[in-house]
């Protein structure tokens, strides 16, 4: 993005955003929130087994020094001066598990990611039923298979009943989360528990390695993590807001090896090489808590939902912990200042979004690139009656029906392929009016509108439908790398850096794209409630006998 000399008005905040499939490194205005630059590095994802996703540390370090370089660089070719980069945030694909040795700095095994799944939100979890389900977007394909023994067996060894963890986590006991990583990693890899039992083990999330790695590592690198990234863990107490001791206990994690949990916005150190050499990093938030602060979701009952390969939707409850009857997520959502009161938030993720276009796409062949749906849809304007439910690996909240699969119904001799590419379209729409609704029944705090981002959201067909189907409007910020923006915010905002405001008043610079119901509400709901019949037609199509299910 180019930007004159005469745009920078004021000090500059960079941002990591390390995530699965790539790092970046973005530098903003802090007065106007302007992107000026960025660069971007891909990063690989490892299978060595099936069901096994890991990533190598070092190359994920690597990664952030190049895009540091490289878009220190592209200032410097737009007549920016780098020293005017006051500060640095972090935000990171939250629950992958790193352990390295204090002493060497080396990883001791390879980053354990979370599974490949569309938009995971309770894994392979125990619900209160006490049957195991699959996590949202996963199957046997999907499945982080290592922990899948472990969570089993932990399982069955709950004190008193199943609501211990999520009790004090907001999560449930599931593959997905790092302590079950790390109950991996120690009870099967020997350098990890030599390491452990020599005193020279530290453990971290991603930001926790980057952060010590990038303040100094083996010479003084600060061990730390931040209350967004700590609240995914299993092992934090989202009460207390402190490692907890019964958990530790329970998981069999020694708490030496943990992070000191710090908030969301404050300095944790200064980075010790590079072209940034000197400048505080004084940011840290979890990506999906990121990008919440990115849309500047700051007052109770504001929500925002990151379109991807599945859909990521938090909404502030504010200071207190709400609790969800209907498989949604408690979590931590920002702590903004030591001295700053800590807000929370409801998480629940649509498991299949971009998802269902690359499956159109490479499954079926009725698109080319995930690009043409959109023209495809705008051709018909209509499903014509035709429903989509891409229950691929059977339904997940607010349903937990692990029997479901994938329909689409309402078909006449009319249907063709513009019918099926806007039913998907409106699939992605009805599964977040799903997760929305589950919100209001847990919180009782209707959206008056929803804060969009993520990469589905230049489609303006989806964005045009998911206004109508909410009934609210969609409110689309102009300027889309929001989670990198929710890391500077917190960096250029923390005591001692205090060039970025988050008063309300300095923060109505960014300009927004909104999308208004077009529909009346009746129709509005017809349409609902006819998604509703499709959902149960898609249901008990696997039995346990079925063949699907042997491995």
């Amino acid at each position: 993005m180019a930007a004159s000399k005469k745009a920078v008005l004021g000090p500059l905040v960079g941002a990591v955003d390390q995530g699965t499939s790539s790092t970046r490194f973005l530098v903003f205005n802090s007065k106007t929130a302007e992107l000026l630059s960025h660069h971007q590095v891909e990063i690989k994802q490892e299978f060595p087994r099936e069901g096994w996703v890991e990533q190598d540390p070092k190359e994920i370090l690597h990664s952030v020094y190049e895009c540091i370089e490289k878009t220190c660089e592209k200032l410097g070719q737009l007549n920016i001066d780098i020293s005017n980069i006051k500060a640095i945030g972090v935000s990171n694909q939250r629950e992958t598990t790193v352990v390295w040795d204090k002493i060497t700095g080396e990883p001791l095994y390879n980053a354990v990611a979370a599974p490949v799944s569309p938009g995971p939100s309770v894994p392979v979890a125990v619900v209160p039923s006490g049957s195991s389900v699959p996590a949202p977007g996963t199957s046997s394909v999907w499945l982080d298979l290592r922990t899948q023994s472990t969570v089993e067996s932990l399982s069955k060894r709950i004190p008193g009943n199943n609501n211990f963890v999520k009790s004090k986590t907001g999560l449930p006991l599931s593959t997905y989360f790092s302590a079950v990583k790390l109950r991996w990693l120690l009870d099967n890899v020997r350098k990890v528990q030599k390491a452990v039992e020599e005193k020279r083990a530290l453990f971290g999330t991603i930001d926790s390695w980057l952060i010590w790695s990038l303040t100094g590592g083996v010479n003084g690198g600060v061990h730390c993590t931040d209350v967004t990234n700590a609240s995914r863990t299993m092992l934090f107490n989202i009460h207390s807001l402190e490692w907890d001791k019964q958990l530790c206990e329970f998981f069999g994690i020694p708490m030496e090896i943990l992070p000191n949990v710090r908030s969301s916005s404050e300095i944790y150190g200064l980075m010790k090489a590079g072209a940034l050499e000197g400048v505080p990093i004084s940011g840290c938030l979890g990506d999906q808590s990121a990008a919440l602060v990115g849309q500047m979701c700051f007052q109770i009952g504001q929500a925002k939902n990151t379109y991807g390969t599945g859909c990521f939707l938090l909404c502030n409850t504010g200071h207190k912990c709400v609790f969800s009857d209907h498989g949604l997520l408690t979590t931590v959502a920002y702590k903004l200042g030591r001295d700053k009161p800590v807000y929370y938030a409801l998480e629940g993720s649509v498991a299949i979004a971009g998802a269902v276009i690359r499956w159109l796409r490479d499954n079926l062949g009725i698109i080319k690139t995930s690009e043409e749906i959109e023209k495809l849809a705008k051709e018909v304007g209509t499903s014509y009656g035709c429903y989509f439910v891409p229950a691929f690996s059977g339904l997940y909240a607010p349903y937990w029906e692990p029997s479901a699969r994938g329909i689409i119904c309402g078909l006449t001799q009319f249907t063709n392929k513009c019918h099926i590419a806007f039913a998907a379209l409106e699939a992605v729409c009805f599964q977040t009016r799903e997760i929305l609704d589950a919100m209001n029944r847990d919180c009782g705090i209707p959206l008056s509108h929803l804060q969009v981002d993520g990469g589905m959201t230049s489609n303006k067909i989806l964005m045009q439908l998911q206004a109508d189907i909410l009934y609210i409007p969609v409110v689309k910020p102009s300027m889309p790398e929001t989670t990198a923006l929710g890391a500077a915010m917190a960096a250029g905002a923390a005591e001692g850096v205090g060039v970025w405001s988050l008063e309300p008043e300095d923060l109505s610079a960014v300009t927004m794209e909104r999308f208004e119901p077009q529909i009346n509400a009746e129709e509005s709901e017809i349409r609902y409630s006819t998604w509703k019949k499709a959902v149960m037609k898609s249901m008990g199509w696997v039995t346990t006998q079925s063949p699907e299910s042997i491995p």
